[in-house]
C-alpha cells in the first residue's frame, strides 16, 4: 500500500481525533505531523502533495496511536508552548495551560518594571510562569520553588535553556526556605481540584501529577497554606496572586480577607471565568 501523501495523513488524524475528548484534532493532527518529520506547520499546508519518507509516516502512525489512546500531547511531544516560549515537559510537570499566562500579565501590569524585585514563583512545575517573568523584567530576581524532584529538574532546564539567569530554582516545600518579609510578590498556580471532582477522570489530567492538580475535599488546602505563608513572606504592600478554580473566587476572596490582605480583586481568563485573585498586604 503506498504511503499516503501529508494532506492525506493531516485528513485521516484530524478525522480520528475527533472522537478523542476534548482533542483539538486540527491543532494536534498538524504538530504530530511536525513531529514525525522535522517540517514546519507553513510546509506542510503549502505543499499537502508532498510524500513523508515511509519512516516518518511510521514515526507518525506511532504518535497517533499514543494520542489516541489517550497521551497528553505536550508528553508525546516533549514540549508546550507557553507566553512566549516552548517549554520542555514530561509527566513530572503540570501541562502549562492557557489561562495560567492570566498570572503572568498580573504581575508586570501590578508590579514596577524597572524595580529590583524578588519574586516567588510557588509550585513552579515546569518553571512556565518564573521563566516568563523572568525574561519579561530582566531586573527581576525570580524564585521557582517546588517541591517534586523531577519537576525541579525540567524547570531547572528550561531556565537554563532560555537564557533566565535572574531565576533559579529552590527545592521546597512551598514558602519553607524564605525568611519573612523577602519578597516584593508571590505569585502561584497551585493544586486547587478537589480531591473527589471528576474532571479528574477526563481528558489529559488522568496522565498528570495527582499532586500538582487535587488540593483536598474543597481544592483550596494548597492555597489556604500559601495565604498563611504568604502573609509572613511578603514585604508590606506586596502582591499575592493565585490562580484558582471558576467557582472559587468568593473563597479564595474570603481567605485573602481573614489573613488582612488589601484590595482585592478577581480577574477573568479569556473564557470570562474568575481565575485569578490577587491582593496586597498593607
Amino acid at each position: 500500500m503506498p504511503t499516503p501523501n501529508l494532506g492525506n495523513l493531516l485528513t485521516d488524524a484530524r478525522h480520528r481525533l475527533l472522537d478523542l475528548p476534548q482533542a483539538e484534532p486540527r491543532l494536534e493532527a498538524e504538530l504530530l505531523l511536525m513531529s514525525a518529520t522535522g517540517l514546519s506547520r507553513e510546509v506542510l499546508l503549502a505543499w499537502p502533495e508532498r510524500f513523508p519518507t515511509p519512516a516518518q509516516a511510521h514515526r507518525f502512525a506511532n504518535l497517533l496511536a499514543r494520542r489516541l489512546a489517550g497521551e497528553p500531547i505536550a508528553h508525546i511531544r516533549g514540549r508546550q508552548a507557553f507566553w512566549n516560549q516552548e517549554l520542555r515537559i514530561t509527566p513530572d510537570t503540570l501541562i502549562p495551560r492557557p489561562e495560567t499566562e492570566l498570572l503572568v500579565e498580573v504581575a508586570l501590569e501590578l508590579l514596577p518594571a524597572e524595580a529590583s524585585l524578588v519574586v516567588a514563583d510557588a509550585g513552579t512545575g515546569s518553571g512556565a510562569i518564573a521563566l516568563a517573568l523572568a525574561l519579561e523584567r530582566p531586573s527581576w530576581t525570580l524564585i521557582a520553588l517546588e517541591i517534586s524532584p523531577g519537576a525541579a529538574t525540567v524547570a531547572a532546564d528550561n531556565l537554563r535553556r532560555h537564557g533566565a539567569t535572574n531565576a533559579q530554582v529552590v527545592r521546597s516545600d512551598w514558602l519553607a526556605p524564605l525568611v519573612p518579609a523577602s519578597l516584593e510578590a508571590l505569585i502561584a498556580n497551585p493544586p486547587y481540584i478537589p480531591t473527589g471532582d471528576p474532571h479528574l477522570g477526563r481528558g489529559d489530567l488522568p496522565r498528570e501529577s495527582r499532586t500538582a492538580l487535587a488540593a483536598g475535599p474543597d481544592g483550596l488546602d494548597a492555597i489556604r497554606r500559601l495565604v498563611s505563608q504568604a502573609r509572613i513572606r511578603l514585604k508590606p504592600r506586596g502582591l499575592l496572586a493565585l490562580e484558582h478554580g471558576f467557582d472559587q473566587d468568593l473563597a479564595v476572596r474570603d481567605l485573602l480577607a481573614v489573613a488582612g490582605f488589601m484590595d482585592i480583586a478577581t480577574r477573568p481568563d479569556l473564557s470570562g471565568h474568575p481565575r485569578v485573585t490577587l491582593g496586597f498586604l498593607p
